[in-house]
């Protein structure tokens, strides 16, 4: 307990020290172009035309062209702390992933001791879907009909269970679905199981590899089961 308690402490330390030393970069170079436009107004003034000086109005306007500078230099700073601290916010809530199990889009069911867990996505309602397992062979093994589905995405667990009552044997399997409401065709897909293994921060976003389905983009994941 005291070795967690003290690299823990350590951690916070380092970090408020690489804090502490960021602030003090970000002070000093925002002093030293101030300082160096003063400087060069300064030089302005001593050398200006004795007979032609400087208005009043245009020692103001390189005044607040100063300060212009000087905030959006402040504001920049502050949108890309704001845009570091989403992308920690992001890539936080993507490791959260690790170890869930989705749904994505495919069409393979794998059954194992403890049964198979497929799904599917409707593009609007529909009174009747049916879900076709097939075989390597493509022969079908099960069919599961569904009644009153809504919109969007659905899962289901299928124990094994055979057309004829027999246990299936263990593997992969694929689905087809057909959906209708009132005897019309309802747009929809099949989906695909598995367990996020690892998360990939690139110059692209975020991107989730899915056990051995491959690699998705946040959107691609339809349920988080």
């Amino acid at each position: 307990m005291s070795t967690v308690s003290t690299t823990q402490s350590t951690a916070a330390s380092v970090l408020a020290n690489i804090n502490t030393r960021e602030k003090a970069a970000d002070a000093t170079a925002s002093e030293d172009m101030n300082a160096r436009f003063l400087t060069l107004l300064t030089t302005q003034l001593k050398n200006q035309d004795p007979l032609n000086p400087m208005e009043n109005a245009e020692v103001t306007s390189q005044l607040a062209q100063m300060s212009t500078v000087d905030g959006i230099e402040r504001l920049n700073k502050m949108f890309q702390s704001f845009v570091d601290g989403q992308s920690a916010y992001d890539s936080m809530q993507a490791a959260a992933l690790v170890g869930r199990g989705v749904l994505v889009e495919g069409k393979k069911l794998t059954l194992t001791e403890s049964g198979a867990v497929g799904g599917f996505e409707l593009d609007a309602p529909a009174d009747s879907v049916v879900l076709s397992i097939k075989d390597a062979a493509g022969l079908e093994v099960k069919q599961i009909e569904l009644s009153d589905v809504k919109a969007g995405s659905q899962n289901f667990i299928w124990d094994g269970t055979a057309n004829d009552g027999a246990q299936a044997a263990q593997g992969v399997y694929t689905i087809e679905m057909s959906a209708t409401l009132e005897g019309e065709k309802v747009t929809g897909r099949t989906l695909e199981f598995g367990p996020v293994t690892s998360v990939i921060r690139g110059a692209a976003g975020t991107d989730f590899q899915v056990g051995t389905l491959g690699i998705f983009k946040y959107n691609d994941i339809k349920q988080i089961l």
